[in-house]
């Protein structure tokens, strides 16, 4: 069976995927590393182009726009999605760390990956010495029980099912507000974690790093 048009352009796309991917990987080169990203990201725009094209024509075949809906969310570019990266948690902290900036705060920044391990953490200038310990267990809190710090409040209090469970792990359980897991296509590839304002003002950077994340994905 000859193959299709689609398929054909789709494989030529990969493989430019994974040249640019190399040409990442070793360049040291930071202006030759930035337009690298940039190429890959346009790659990627035309291979979901493509993808798209394709299930429009198995919906077409159906005729029914919601098959086309839910096909294309079933194989969005993101499903391959592991961890999240190094650039990845980077790019992520510069964009919260210019809403703490607006904000009028200084914090720390912490992102860790899905098995608990730091991946970066970031002290802004004039951030709390302390707030180094309290943004990285924050972060290591929602990667490791998958869900916000904030939630843990209200489950820690005496009579509640998870009450204790800050003086676990060694004490870095954190049981207040200002940590949220990254997750992407129902899958937790990391967790941010804030510290250095207000309970309120660390929870509300952690819940826009949380809401910006795809934002900043390869």
């Amino acid at each position: 069976m000859q193959e299709s048009g689609i398929g054909i352009i789709y494989q030529e796309l990969k493989k430019t995927e994974d040249i640019l991917n190399n040409l990442r990987e070793v360049t040291g080169n930071e202006l030759l590393t930035l337009h690298v990203r940039k190429l890959l990201q346009e790659v990627k725009g035309v291979q979901l182009k493509v993808i798209e094209e394709a299930v429009k024509e198995v919906a077409d075949t159906y005729q029914t726009q919601n098959t086309f809906v839910t096909a294309k969310q079933k194989i969005s570019w993101g499903s391959e999605q592991k961890d999240i990266t190094l650039s990845e948690a980077l790019a992520l902290i510069k964009e919260v760390e210019k809403k703490a900036t607006a904000m009028g705060i200084s914090v720390v920044l912490a992102v860790y990956n899905s098995a608990a391990n730091p991946v970066a953490i970031h002290s802004m200038d004039n951030s709390y010495i302390a707030s180094f310990d309290i943004a990285a267990n924050k972060a290591y809190t929602c990667a490791a029980l998958k869900r916000s710090t904030i939630s843990l409040k209200s489950l820690s209090q005496p009579g509640k099912e998870l009450y204790g469970i800050q003086h676990t792990n060694q004490g870095r359980i954190i049981i207040i507000g200002g940590g949220e897991p990254l997750n992407y296509n129902g899958r937790l590839i990391g967790a941010l974690g804030v510290s250095g304002g207000t309970e309120a003002q660390d929870t509300a950077l952690a819940e826009f790093g949380k809401n910006i994340l795809e934002e900043v994905l390869l």
